[in-house]
């Protein structure tokens, strides 16, 4: 990968990859922190990456950064005795949108990112497939159990009203 490569894979790719780790951990700060490593590795590792694989190369390296994120803050979690909180059913929105956040937030890690990448970020289930390390069937069956849970959750008439 050429320096301008780089630059161009930067400015093509920061704000989706932004986007993407935001949307899976919900917070901007720790997002930056893994957005930014995710360049620096590319920078570090430049000369073996091809060009024309940057954006899979980077979305591979924030997917595996974000699942090492999540493990670190569970053990934290667990060490401190703190419970998750989870979505009340019994307090109503009338905000679709943040009803669906809500849901996406519910599911396991493996749904989400596959969702997310799938849906929000428009990949083909082979690239989520090389990004996450699965093969396409997982990914399919993923994405299928994902959206299954989402619509038996939003169909529940007591969360959306």
């Amino acid at each position: 990968m050429t320096i301008f490569e780089y630059n161009q894979c930067v400015d093509d790719h920061a704000d989706a990859l932004y986007r993407f780790v935001l949307k899976n951990i919900k917070d901007g700060d720790t997002a930056q922190d893994v957005v930014q490593e995710a360049f620096t590795r590319m920078w570090e590792k430049r000369e073996g990456i091809n060009g024309e694989k940057g954006k899979s190369w980077l979305f591979t390296t924030a997917y595996h950064l974000l699942v090492d994120n999540v493990r670190h803050q569970e053990r934290f979690t667990a060490l401190d005795g703190d419970s998750h909180d989870f979505y009340d059913t019994s307090s109503s929105y009338s905000d679709l949108q943040e009803v669906l956040h809500q849901a996406i937030e519910q599911l396991p890690l493996d749904q989400k990112t596959a969702l997310l990448l799938r849906d929000y970020e428009g990949y083909s289930y082979q690239e989520i497939g090389t990004i996450t390390g699965l093969n396409e069937s997982q990914v399919k069956v993923y994405i299928y159990r994902a959206r299954l849970f989402l619509r038996k959750y939003i169909g529940k008439l007591e969360v959306v009203i």
